[in-house]
């Protein structure tokens, strides 16, 4: 069936470039191309104690519930939304994030920093509670997108620092065509009830809906975010296969379903949709299959 409302295409924030490390940090590595910015390999991890928090930012950043465990309250990590331990290009690589921080937030209403932006990351995607600024945690991940930024320029954009933006879809995103994108290529690896694989205590793939999957005030819950990542880099491996209305159709399909609660609840589903989710880029608060998003099941 089809969702009781449409939504309309919205576009999804990129984020800027990174910064130069300073002694003790890897050589400044090559670029494969005019603006395009290549971090250090793991090869290359410094030594000595700074090496030591790097190292540990990488597992933090890759394996957050055991690392991390916690502050996080779902199956996810870091990795999930920021491939290649966030190294990749169209993935919001966490090298980007080191310079694109601090900056004013609309969501936030207010200048955040780095470490603060980790904070959010937690309590959203993670639905889970903040470290202290001054945690292990926020450090460790501080200093690897730091390491990660080697050579990095600064203040300038630079290609793949964030999700790509996508056209306005040529058709309205449709929940009924989603459903058979993601049968088609997205349920082996996610399954067809959208809550990942798991391998003993690993996480292989992560959940897309449900319980243990990101909340309603996560980033990628927004319909533009979704699908500008799906595109560039769904199915794994097979980024670019899918066409840009695949990716709308796919990401309508995907935060049409129930996931845990907006922890900025205001009240009401309709109170905290007008506040922080009344636009064409939110399923939240909207009416799919019968169902009230936002409301629980």
């Amino acid at each position: 069936m089809k969702p009781a409302a449409t939504v309309a295409a919205a576009s999804a924030p990129t984020a800027a470039a990174a910064v130069p490390a300073t002694a003790g940090s890897a050589p400044a590595p090559a670029r494969s191309g005019p603006g395009v910015f290549q971090p250090p390999p793991e090869s290359r991890f410094p030594q000595g104690e700074y090496g030591k928090v790097v190292r540990l930012g990488e597992q933090v950043f890759t394996d957050t519930g055991k690392f991390a465990a916690r502050y996080v309250g779902n199956d996810l990590s870091c990795a999930n939304c920021h491939l290649d331990a966030g190294r990749k290009a169209g993935s919001a690589p966490l090298w980007a994030s080191f310079i694109h921080y601090p900056a004013y937030r609309s969501k936030t209403g207010q200048v955040d920093t780095l470490a603060s932006r980790i904070q959010g990351c937690f309590q959203y995607s993670m639905n889970g509670k903040a470290p202290p600024q001054d945690d292990e945690v926020i450090t460790a991940l501080q200093t690897y997108a730091f390491w990660l930024a080697t050579g990095a320029p600064v203040g300038t954009p630079v290609a793949g620092s964030g999700y790509p933006k996508l056209k306005k879809a040529a058709q309205a995103p449709d929940y009924a065509r989603g459903e058979q994108v993601y049968a088609q290529n997205c349920a082996l690896c996610h399954g067809a009830d959208g809550q990942g694989q798991r391998s003993g205590d690993r996480q292989v793939f992560p959940p897309l809906w449900g319980a243990r999957s990101f909340n309603w005030g996560a980033g990628m819950h927004q319909l533009g975010n979704a699908a500008g990542f799906i595109q560039a880099n769904m199915p794994l491996g097979k980024g670019g296969t899918l066409s840009e209305q695949d990716a709308w159709d796919v990401a309508m399909f995907m935060n049409s379903h129930e996931r845990p609660q907006d922890p900025r609840f205001a009240g009401s589903v309709a109170a905290t949709r007008k506040k922080y989710h009344d636009s064409d880029d939110s399923m939240y608060g909207l009416t799919v299959n019968g169902h009230v998003l936002g409301g629980g099941r």
